[in-house]
Formats: C-alpha cells, structure tokens, sequence
C-alpha cells in the first residue's frame, strides 16, 4: 500500500476585515482630509494597561514590509508584525446613545483592561 505525505505548509495569517459600515465612515473621513490620504493603516502598538493597543491612522502610501488590502476600493496597509495580531480581526463602526466609534472584534485576544481600550494575546 502506498503512502503519500502532505507538505508541512503554514497557514496564511487571515486578513483583517472591515464591515461595510466601518468602511463608508472611513472614506467619508478620508474625503474630508486635505490632502486626502491613499489609504488607512490598522496597527497595534505597545501601550495600555493590558499590553496592547490599537492603532488606526491615514497613510499616502505603503510601507516595505506592508500588507495591502483592498475593501470595496478603500487600501488598507497593515505591517506584517501587527497583521499576526489583527489577522481574522473585524471592524466595525458602531453608534450608540453611550457614543460612536470603531469596534475591534478579535479572536486573537486573551483578554482586554477592565476600560476595553487595551488587550493582551
């Protein structure tokens, strides 16, 4: 009986996703920077009481090690040591009667500080 073997390949890191509704607030905030920025970056950053945090800012364009990623024509660059951390992450923008904002679901976490602005993986 023969035996066949399979490669020892890793699994891709999974790409960060945005919802609908975090894209559309994005580009609406994009539009009104002036110059209007190329893209977005999604990082995370050493900080908080947990450890990490997140980190979202406007770039004109990418970084050497970056990873781009296209949502619904809105460049997202994430940082290949960050995208271990925010792979298979999703973002959404929510608005409730406490506030609006961007909302980082990640599986990655092990836990966050008692306020939820830091994690720790």
């Amino acid at each position: 009986m023969a035996t066949t073997t399979t490669p020892d390949v890793q699994p891709k890191t999974a790409a960060p996703v945005l919802t609908p509704s975090a894209i559309s607030k994005v580009k609406e905030i994009m539009a009104s920077q002036s110059p209007v920025p190329s893209g977005l970056r999604l990082s995370v950053v050493g900080g908080g009481c947990s450890g990490f945090q997140y980190s979202m800012a406007f770039e004109n364009g990418a970084g050497m090690m970056d990873k781009v990623f296209d949502f619904d024509g809105l460049k997202v660059y994430v940082d290949a040591t960050s995208l271990m951390y925010l792979g298979g992450a999703h973002v959404d923008y929510v608005e409730t009667l406490e506030g609006a904002g961007f909302k980082f679901d990640n599986p990655n976490v092990k836990s966050t500080c008692g306020c939820g602005s830091s994690f720790n993986v």
